[in-house]
């Protein structure tokens, strides 16, 4: 077990928060959430030691393992992948290095034999003898290849690299794992299997995710960073967001009375109980809420942004017709003979092992790259907004906000300029912000105000949910399922993608063509037929969806 006490962190006079005193006990898992900026990942590293609180303690349990998902790709490059996953357990790899190098030495005397002796007492405790199929096993299960196994770090690549260092994480099965963004990076099928490895793991977890998702799937608490506090709340994420929605609700509804309020809050932890998913969660989490007080949920002082695209006009049916379009880079053919036809009010999720190749395709539609061959053509009617993943060039200039948005509006007015960055949380002095000096959450803001203002009926989004918190992120999805236009997206978020694609197409590698189903991702994700593309052309070539 893990739990602090009195726990503060101050910088200067902000105070980030105080007087923390949680419990995370095993068995449970437990989702960081709060604003950018609110102290996440502080947090994180204040319960690992990686950095000193103001005050306060951090009590873990004698003789319990602690790990972190590591967060710099280099330190291992020297390391084959096996062994950078082992370090994972520090005390059973230091027995493994001392031991190989007792095993080496030409001569033994009686304090050799003596050591090896303990050695292989500690080894076989700390199940030694498994370790390095553990290690491939769950090499495997993240959808790194057999044959990298045995690779040093550096020749992977850098998401090779994120997975092996999960792996490392995960390794030996630690008491306490604390995860700082563990899907950044990760493609939905390893998404799925760590999903399904943190619901079967019965030691104590704590994640920090921008993916709702997954902190559904996973998640038996949430820890809220609000007001300066950290909040524990029992369910997942969405029960969170409903608890605290419900909260500010009955906060605004002062003429309500009190009973009707309670029956309101009944109602609500019911259904919730009653749509309990995971077995082992299910008894004890309907029992904490059948406990929850008026008093014990509160409404969130975060605020959403408020996104909605409006098309100046309606699309025609002839909306775009992509012909044999063939693009190849250095000696890498990334799109071959892609052909197929986009309708009026298509919401298309473009899935994939390759983002790169999502990225050239998304290029090529807006002007930005050329095809090598092939061709494509959109509707005379359409109009197109497009958002980049990379957007640095966009911000490049020494610009405030007034003057960034001005460039693209009709309506050049400073209050109605004023008025749309307010709506996306750029209020008062904050819209006087130089662009050259966002965060990647400002910026994707901003781009998202620009594509609002362009009346577009076609939108291409290229991951747009990088670097946006979860509040943004929200607000985003429910603009697109409303959006009455065509969407051509591409994302990692599991639920963004679920709820907003009505028709998934899959660039699949190795293959002339392309996967094309109209259903929503869940269906796709179990189609048997799909899967066993999957399996015949990834498992072959060792990539994941």
């Amino acid at each position: 077990m893990i739990s602090t006490s009195n726990l503060s962190l101050t910088f200067g006079k902000r105070i980030l928060f105080e007087e923390v005193n949680l419990k995370f006990t095993p068995g449970n898992c437990y989702g960081i959430i709060g604003a950018n900026g609110s102290g996440k990942s502080t947090f994180i590293k204040i319960l690992s030691g990686e950095i000193e609180q103001s005050s306060g303690d951090v009590i873990i349990t004698p003789k319990e393992r602690l790990t972190t998902l590591n967060q710099n790709q280099f330190e291992f490059d020297e390391y084959p992948v096996l062994k950078a996953v082992m370090v994972g357990h520090k005390r059973l790899f230091t027995i493994m290095e001392e031991r190989d190098t007792l095993y080496a030495k030409h001569e033994f005397n009686d304090a050799d034999g003596i050591r090896i002796a303990e050695l292989e007492g500690e080894f076989a405790e700390l199940s030694g003898w498994e370790a390095e199929s553990e290690a491939a096993e769950l090499l495997s299960g993240l959808g790194i290849a057999d044959e990298l196994h045995t690779k040093l770090m550096k020749d992977l690549s850098g998401n090779e690299k994120v997975k092996v260092l999960l792996a490392q994480a995960l390794f030996g099965n630690p008491d306490i794992l604390l995860l700082d963004e563990p899907t950044n990076h990760l493609d939905i099928i390893s998404i799925g299997w760590l999903e399904e490895f943190l619901e079967k793991f019965k030691n104590t977890v704590i994640v920090i995710s921008h993916d709702r998702h997954f902190l559904n799937q996973v998640c038996t608490h949430i820890a809220d960073i609000d007001y300066g506090k950290i909040q524990m709340y029992t369910g997942n994420y969405d029960f969170w967001l409903e608890s605290s929605q419900l909260a500010s609700k009955q906060a605004k509804d002062a003429n309500k009375k009190i009973e009707a309020k309670m029956v309101e809050l009944q109602e609500f932890i019911s259904r919730f109980s009653a749509n309990a998913s995971k077995s082992k969660q299910a008894t004890s989490r309907k029992k904490q809420l059948e406990n929850l007080t008026l008093e014990d949920i509160k409404p969130s002082s975060r605020k959403m942004p408020y996104i909605a695209f409006k098309p100046d006009r309606e699309a025609g049916n002839n909306l775009l017709e992509i012909i044999n379009l063939k693009k190849k880079s250095d000696d890498e053919i990334l799109l071959n003979d892609l052909t197929f036809k986009v309708e009026r009010g298509d919401k298309i999720a473009f899935v994939g092992p390759n983002d790169l190749v999502k990225t050239t395709l998304f290029n090529i539609l807006n002007g930005k790259e050329k095809e090598n061959k092939g061709s494509f053509e959109w509707g005379p009617t359409t109009k197109l907004a497009y958002f980049p993943k990379d957007n640095a060039d966009y911000f490049n200039v020494d610009l405030n906000l007034i003057e960034w948005l001005r460039q693209y509006s009709k309506e050049t007015d400073e209050t109605y300029i004023r008025g749309f960055l307010g709506r996306m949380l750029f209020s008062g002095e904050e819209s006087l912000k130089k662009a050259k000096v966002l965060s990647g959450g400002e910026r994707v803001r901003c781009l998202l105000a620009k594509m609002m203002l362009s009346g577009a009926n076609v939108l291409i989004l290229d991951e747009p949910t990088n670097h946006l918190d979860l509040e943004a992120i929200s607000a985003l999805n429910n603009s697109l399922i409303e959006f009455k236009g065509t969407i051509l997206f591409s994302s990692h978020d599991h639920q963004f993608i679920h709820t907003i694609a009505n028709r998934i197409i899959e660039i699949v590698p190795d293959l002339s063509g392309l996967i094309d189903k109209r259903m929503t991702f869940d269906e796709y994700l179990k189609d048997e037929a799909i899967k066993k593309i999957h399996f015949d052309v990834y498992h072959a070539s060792a990539i994941n969806l």
